[in-house]
């Protein structure tokens, strides 16, 4: 932030709407213990194994780096500017109120993939008057249709065939409109998960090894988003720890490995959350997905049935 001190510009940001993706948390502890379950497969903890458990003590990953998105405070010739900073590879559609000694002002804008546009500008306040500004952001051009060429591709690998433990209408954990439409396949943890259409990533989270259904444990998630041609984006969810194998800015490939499946974050079990989304206008929504069967065909997901990946 430019001038403030010379404008007196009080910062109060807070976060009116969440982003359509999941929050990266600052990292929990320097190591965590690893060890191999019965089937082969590592386990990440930080709690000790049992003392007949071979372990070792792992450094946790570095973070990624992921884009910035942010509004940012300048001085300009007297007046105060606020401009939106979109470091993703895709656009951003921000909402921004301001409560300044004339009145409130608001407004709300969809700036371009890694572009700067300013949002409000106004006259800095004279003397002690403070200026309160609070804004959100969703993913995605509100403008943006749903509209795959095709049937999405069942998140992992050919011929592979995995319970369906959550999908609409059930809405045992997913009643809001950002996961009313998502679909919980029970994966075994590192189990490969694979791109359900093309896209370009746009966010991941790899560092976190915890889960449950703690509080602490919902900015926990592991996780990849990508972005499609549409405007819509598919969020893959609940990885296991350092097995993302993409990075923003990135371009993957229908069928393209992107990690493992994991039991990260607020989860119940090991299990792969699946979700396509949209901006609805400053409201992240999660959309209908038809996945393709055999030959071709078009199926969609229900809870309990076993869906074959072709």
């Amino acid at each position: 932030m430019n001038g403030a001190a010379n404008s007196r510009l009080l910062v109060a940001v807070s976060k009116l709407l969440f982003v359509a993706v999941l929050t990266i948390a600052q990292a929990m502890a320097a190591g965590a213990y690893r060890y191999k379950d019965e089937n082969g497969r590592w386990v990440y903890t930080d709690r000790p194994p049992a003392a007949n458990q071979s372990s070792e003590v792992v450094t946790l990953p570095g973070r990624i780096a992921t884009p910035r998105i942010t509004v940012e405070a300048h001085s300009r010739a007297g007046n105060i500017a606020l401009v939106a900073v979109n470091e993703c590879p895709c656009p951003v559609e921000f909402g921004i109120k301001i409560q300044a000694p004339d009145g409130e002002h608001a407004a709300r804008k969809v700036v371009a993939a890694r572009g700067r546009e300013t949002l409000l500008e106004l006259a800095a306040p004279a003397g002690n008057a403070e200026l309160r500004y609070a804004y959100g952001y969703v993913i995605g051009d509100p403008e943006a249709v749903h509209a795959p060429d095709r049937p999405y591709r069942v998140p992992y690998a050919v011929a592979q065939s995995f319970l369906v433990s959550q999908a609409p209408p059930d809405a045992v954990t997913h009643a809001d409109p950002g996961s009313r439409n998502a679909i919980d396949f029970a994966m075994p943890v590192g189990s490969g998960v694979h791109a359900a259409r093309d896209g370009v990533v746009i966010n991941v989270a790899h560092k976190f090894f915890r889960g449950g259904l703690e509080k602490e444990r919902r900015d926990e998630a592991n996780f990849v988003q990508v972005l499609h041609e549409d405007g819509t984006s598919a969020l893959y969810a609940h990885l296991q720890m350092d097995t993302v194998r993409v990075k923003p800015g990135q371009r993957v490939l229908r069928g393209e490995y992107i990690a493992n499946s994991g039991n990260t974050g607020f989860s119940s079990g090991p299990h792969l959350h699946f979700v396509v989304l949209r901006n609805a206008g400053l409201r992240s929504e999660s959309v209908p997905v038809i996945f393709e069967g055999s030959g071709g065909a078009s199926v969609i997901a229900r809870s309990g049935q076993a869906m074959m990946a072709y």
